[in-house]
């Protein structure tokens, strides 16, 4: 099958192009979906169903980023995504912003209000270094996984919802699909979600014009975000339950039934 113009061609996510349609259903089923856990209260012992979010867009994306100096909502945000911490790991991660921070502030500084796509390929390229955002977003994962009791991912969520256009959010499984890919002379895994926006510029424009359309209530992921989310769902093998979650809902009724009307719109 022939890919069309605003298939994704992400070679971090697998093989094969990602359909628009695809990618759409996917990101529909992050803010969307849904599912059943059996729950129990001192006020109904003999429990219930209730539906809960199966993805963290109500607990992360939906919320707005604080400005500032970091606090502790910083910490409570990397929860929303990655779940609760003990006492002891809370006030590591809270230290480790601290420590982080001067390389999170040179980021945005070098970037002078760039989008992370913006930037040139330069800033994630070793030769350019030291002074590139890239070196600084290294320096911000490689710090924090060098201190006591950190998990880096906390770190990079954090960073990400305050600075969402900028500052990529890598966890575990992301970095592990993102390695393969990284080239001599990179900065860092970062570098290839670099390269995968800026040859997809299209795709993605795509996507987040149809997300706008489909959500105007909601907070359209950035192009950063929306690689990051496609890239997790495809790398911890829950890209086909987003997508049927994505094509039962609402939205997508008015995405297929706006595409059958376009015979000309290259599906």
């Amino acid at each position: 099958m022939t890919a069309s113009a605003s298939d994704l061609v992400l070679p971090s996510t697998g093989p094969e192009p990602l359909p628009q349609d695809t990618a759409v259903a996917a990101v529909l089923g992050y803010v969307r979906g849904r599912r059943a856990l059996w729950f129990r209260s001192p006020s109904q012992p003999e429990g219930r169903w209730v539906h809960v979010a199966a993805f963290g867009y109500d607990r992360f994306d939906r919320l707005a980023p604080d400005d500032g100096a970091p606090g502790d909502r910083d910490v409570l945000i990397g929860e929303g995504l990655h779940g609760r911490l003990d006492r002891a790991r809370w006030t590591a991660v809270r230290g480790a912003l601290d420590a982080v921070w001067p390389l999170a502030e040179d980021a945005v500084a070098r970037a002078a209000g760039r989008a992370f796509e913006e930037l040139p390929e330069d800033e994630f390229s070793v030769l350019a270094e030291p002074e590139t955002v890239g070196a600084a977003l290294r320096g911000i994962w490689s710090r924090s996984a060098q201190l006591p009791g950190v998990r880096p991912e906390f770190i990079s969520a954090a960073l990400h919802h305050r600075h969402p256009r900028l500052i990529p959010h890598v966890d575990v499984t992301t970095r592990r699909q993102l390695w393969p890919h990284v080239r001599e002379g990179d900065s860092g895994p970062e570098a290839v979600i670099h390269r995968e926006l800026r040859a997809n510029a299209a795709g993605f424009a795509t996507l987040q014009e149809t997300l706008a359309r489909l959500l105007p209530a909601e907070r359209v992921p950035t192009r950063v975000r929306l690689h990051d989310q496609l890239l997790w769902l495809a790398g911890s093998l829950r890209l086909p339950a987003a997508v049927g979650m994505g094509r039962a809902s609402e939205e997508w009724q008015r995405y297929a039934g706006l595409t059958a009307a376009t015979p000309d719109s290259g599906r």
